[in-house]
């Protein structure tokens, strides 16, 4: 079993959430039949995981065993503890930052506080997010290509229908829009907005080839490349702002829906209270 599904894990990531949502496929509007449905949650561990010897960092169930393909309406689910979840998004993770940019109606649970991280995304979103998405978009590209070592594709059915790996083909294109539109206006639409999602769709169900797919995404690699040299976001991601803020005294309590309690206290140099504090000079490994 994966060690981080144990029930001990479960149990903080029930109790303690604060943001729960729908990532993947489904919420980029590229799904077809057959697709699984992944979500992401944050939430915040309890004291004993901060200043003793236990350690929390993410919480994964899968309806399928560890090492099994995903199929349609299986659910893919990975819980972060809000300061491994920080750690990713100021280093702009593509996937790590969806939940700052869900809509509401693909939320599965929030919090106030997980209101109150969705209202910051400005203080997390830096031109470092730029560099990822492009570092992202060239993975793919070389899975596409067969160029990372085993991670050539795991859906030979693709291949032999359309004679490449149509999703890696679509992720690829998809992080090149993404990436632009981070760059030039701080916010991810989702879905993807037309006409790219009708090209997206369409790519992967084999009607552009890979080589529109490659040419696609040098174009937009390229612009991303400008971009965070020129792009209206920072440089980095604002630690010192993070760590100034105040948190709300709601830690607990997952409930679905927009609102719940609010109440606020100051950080103080208890571990507990630290959450900003620990997310923004933690490490940024992925």
């Amino acid at each position: 079993m994966n060690p981080h599904s144990a029930s001990e894990f479960q149990e903080i990531a029930d109790r303690y959430t604060i943001l729960r949502c729908l990532v993947g496929s489904g919420l980029h509007g590229t799904a077809v039949d057959g697709d699984d449905r992944d979500e992401m949650g944050i939430c915040i561990e309890p004291p004993e995981y901060l200043v003793g010897l236990r350690r929390f960092e993410q919480y994964i169930f899968r309806t399928q065993p560890e090492g099994s393909r995903s199929g349609a309406g299986d659910l893919d689910l990975v819980v972060y503890s809000l300061r491994k979840w920080m750690s990713l998004a100021v280093s702009g993770n593509p996937t790590v930052l969806l939940p700052l940019f869900v809509p509401e109606e693909h939320l599965v649970a929030i919090t106030g506080v997980g209101e109150d991280l969705r209202a910051r995304s400005g203080m997390i979103i830096s031109r470092r997010a730029g560099k990822r998405f492009l570092g992202y978009l060239r993975s793919q590209r070389d899975s596409l290509l067969g160029k990372r070592a085993g991670r050539h594709t795991n859906r030979p059915e693709l291949e032999e229908q359309y004679g490449f790996d149509t999703k890696f083909a679509m992720h690829m294109v998809r992080l090149g829009v993404q990436g632009v539109e981070l760059m030039e206006t701080g916010r991810i639409s989702l879905p993807v907005p037309e006409p790219w999602l009708g090209w997206l769709r369409d790519l992967r169900q084999g009607r552009h080839s890979r080589d529109e797919a490659l040419e696609a995404a040098t174009e937009l690699e390229a612009r991303i490349e400008t971009l965070v040299e020129t792009s209206p976001p920072p440089e980095r991601g604002g630690r010192e702002p993070l760590a100034r803020r105040r948190i709300p005294d709601d830690l607990g309590g997952n409930r679905a829906g927009p609102t719940s309690r609010r109440g606020s206290l100051p950080i103080t140099p208890l571990a507990v209270r630290s959450w900003v504090v620990r997310a923004g000079v933690s490490s940024t490994r992925q």
